[in-house]
């Protein structure tokens, strides 16, 4: 798994050295011990309740909202939610990409509240710029019809709790031992490589299956 950072960024050295590589090579999975992914499951907005039923499966992704892998990921995850009804997604902001990939996730947070989630993450995901400031963040938000003075507002008044989620999904990411965006894990196993299309989404989730 690799994390593409821009140039044009002041990442720590040890950041820059995991973003040497251009391309991830796909490493395989591994197994999450049950606790540790119950407590994964739980530390959630919306906990998944259908993880353990006969076909289902949930699949957990760590992302930030500024990684272009994650960007590309996103469309294959909703085609194939969309595909397979059974399977359940847990969206885990991860914020690895400096300030302004926190006050998108904030930003996020805050479009939730107001019944706005979907709209605002599709396109923070989907944006084609950099989310370097709030109002680079804002300015996509208002193209998506959302209201930034809205948005802005929220994330003021529960900044500390937006904060205190971030710092936990932050936890967990080191104790998966993940070192890049994004992220999965599909049923119990952490996917340790890097770019997941539709068709490899398709063949962990039927390994998850044949487990169950």
């Amino acid at each position: 798994m690799v994390i593409f950072a821009r140039l044009d960024r002041l990442l720590p050295l040890a950041l820059l050295v995991l973003c040497s590589t251009a391309v991830a090579t796909a490493q395989g999975t591994r197994t999450v011990q049950a606790a540790q992914l119950a407590a994964i499951l739980q530390n959630t907005a919306a906990p998944a309740k259908n993880h353990r039923a006969r076909g289902g499966v949930t699949v957990v992704e760590y992302f930030d909202y500024n990684c272009p892998v994650c960007r590309a990921l996103d469309p294959e995850l909703r085609k194939y939610l969309a595909a397979d009804p059974k399977v359940q997604l847990v969206r885990k902001n991860w914020t690895i990409f400096g300030d302004g990939s926190v006050y998108a996730a904030y930003a996020a947070f805050a479009a939730a509240h107001q019944g706005q989630y979907r709209a605002a993450h599709e396109a923070l995901i989907g944006s084609s710029k950099d989310l370097d400031t709030k109002a680079d963040v804002l300015s996509v938000l208002k193209g998506a019809g959302l209201d930034p003075a809205k948005i802005d507002s929220d994330v003021t008044l529960h900044a500390k709790e937006y904060a205190a989620r971030l710092a936990r999904v932050k936890d967990e990411a080191a104790a998966l031992g993940l070192h890049g965006t994004p992220g999965l894990i599909v049923g119990d196993q952490l996917v340790v490589s890097g770019r997941t299309d539709y068709a490899r989404l398709q063949s962990l989730v039927a390994a998850a299956r044949a487990k169950q």
